[in-house]
């Protein structure tokens, strides 16, 4: 009996792309080393044997889950690959955080860069960093800590964590990089919803996918 392919949890099935739900404990790509072979792009190739192309638009942390967008054919791909580019496409994420910002909204701006004597850790350097942007808004609070809605307007690496752990002063529950890895069984960061035009030459329609938040 051959091996079942591995699943993936697909949310919304296009012509041109496929998003899915990745779990919390999965990797986007493959890692080199060979326990690190299980991937988003390692079962959507089992799963779309037909599909042309890189597949992998954009990625989360391994620990992070929730909405990710695959392209099934190079044009929807350059065609994403565009729509993210020009930042016209549109993500939200929920996290619970280590406690409750003073302000219930605001914007977090700040230069980041990777720490190069200790990757993947990134840091803020107003010198030689990067510009990232994230709003916020606070939905609730409970037991000292807050339920937060962050919208990304740039795409850095660890763009969120590092903004609740340093613009906020507050990391993310159970972040070992940048706060405190037992203070929850998973990394609380979800990626809850995408909104992108959809993948076809000339087309105007707006894409709403979401992905239930699991804590």
């Amino acid at each position: 009996m051959p091996d079942t392919p591995p699943q993936l949890s697909v949310l919304r099935r296009h012509e041109r792309f496929v998003a899915i739900d990745k779990p919390s404990g999965l990797l986007s790509v493959p890692g080199r080393a060979p326990e690190h072979h299980d991937s988003v792009h390692t079962r959507a190739r089992a799963l779309f044997p037909d599909a042309t192309g890189p597949l992998i638009m954009h990625r989360l942390d391994w620990e992070t889950s929730g909405v990710l967008l695959l392209a099934l054919d190079p044009e929807a791909h350059a065609h994403l690959g565009r729509q993210f580019e020009r930042r016209t496409i549109a993500k939200t994420y929920i996290a619970v955080l280590s406690g409750v910002p003073d302000q219930p909204a605001g914007r977090i701006s700040l230069p980041i860069k990777p720490d190069y004597s200790n990757r993947p850790y990134q840091i803020v350097d107003h010198d030689n960093g990067r510009e990232s942007i994230t709003d916020y808004r606070v939905l609730d609070t409970a037991n000292g800590h807050a339920r937060v809605e962050f919208t990304p307007l740039t795409g850095r690496t660890h763009q969120l964590r590092v903004h609740a752990a340093k613009g906020l002063n507050l990391p993310i529950l159970g972040d070992a990089l940048y706060g405190d890895r037992t203070s929850a069984p998973r990394l609380l960061l979800h990626a809850a919803a995408i909104e992108c035009t959809e993948p076809v030459k000339g087309s105007r329609t707006r894409i709403r996918i979401e992905s239930p938040v699991p804590f």
